[in-house]
């Protein structure tokens, strides 16, 4: 793999905030990479500092092993916002402006093939008004397309959107991504990283907890739903035991984290001997979701 982007010691400060804190990624070609975290932990500043809206306070970054320089732009499509185009246009005509700002050759060729890409060719004299929040950010998905980058930029792609248009946005990602694009995401919808991302930087108020591939972030310490009459008396041994922590409350049971190397009998055992009898132990499948809250907590 060729490294498409580097960063190292990426600080931001917005007076007494820090809103990035000494990020240091990488992103290799073909991955999808995921920008992970709740709101404020620093993903939309990281991707505007990428490109170029955001002035860093300290650190660095290359986009194609070719430092900042303004050029490298050319070859980034970017979605950072909510959609915007003229309403009281359609689609082609309304690429036609993006194509003209991007210096787009062959315009008309590239505008039917970003609209035959994101499946909106049909809607080709429709008005941008007339559009669903799916249609439009498909819209914008084709315009971010449009000069054909080797890099999409995408800031919560599928923000706002029902079931069926997240859907249809992450099937178009990772089609996408299959063409031999590399993809940076920022979300913190953990279901679709899940489903999408090959790599995952998962950041908590300007620092970064943890990167790597998804399989990496998921093996952590294995996870248990547990319950006894007394949840106070639970809470109570796990502050007093090393191996075992608490990721969540889920109504009258707990979700634990416990080191990999005890047995079930074995924590059933370490309650026991403190006076706290189990009513339920069960293995809690593992997703994103409870691996990231295990890890931001």
């Amino acid at each position: 793999m060729s490294e498409i982007l580097q960063t190292s010691g990426l600080r931001k400060v917005y007076k007494d905030t820090v809103a990035l804190n000494d990020l240091s990624i990488s992103v290799e070609k073909g991955q999808i990479f995921g920008l992970l975290g709740p709101n404020g932990s620093g993903k939309t500043t990281t991707l505007g500092i990428l490109l170029g809206v955001i002035k860093p306070k300290k650190g660095t970054f290359s986009w194609f092993g070719n430092g900042q320089k303004d050029e490298n732009r050319k070859n980034i499509g970017a979605l950072l916002e909510t959609p915007n185009f003229y309403p009281y246009l359609n689609p082609v005509d309304n690429l036609k402006i993006v194509a003209n700002i991007k210096d787009v050759e062959n315009v008309d060729e590239a505008i039917e093939r970003v609209l035959k890409r994101v499946n909106l060719w049909e809607r080709k004299k429709s008005k941008f008004k007339t559009f669903s929040l799916g249609m439009k950010q498909r819209l914008a998905l084709a315009s971010c397309m449009l000069a054909d980058p080797e890099v999409l930029v995408l800031d919560e792609p599928t923000n706002g959107l029902d079931p069926q248009g997240i859907a249809e946005i992450r099937s178009l990602i990772m089609d996408i991504a299959r063409e031999g694009k590399t993809i940076i995401i920022a979300s913190h919808l953990l279901d679709e990283i899940e489903k999408m991302c090959t790599h995952v930087a998962i950041l908590k108020y300007g620092e970064l907890l943890q990167v790597g591939t998804l399989d990496e972030i998921m093996t952590q310490d294995r996870m248990l739903m547990i319950k006894a009459e007394d949840t106070e008396k639970i809470k109570a041994v796990i502050d007093s035991t090393d191996h075992i922590s608490i990721i969540d409350e889920v109504v009258d049971e707990i979700l634990i984290a416990v080191d990999e190397k005890y047995t079930n009998a074995q924590i059933n055992q370490t309650f026991a001997e403190k006076g706290v009898y189990l009513s339920g132990l069960r293995d809690h499948k593992k997703n994103l979701e409870s691996t990231f809250l295990e890890i931001v907590k």
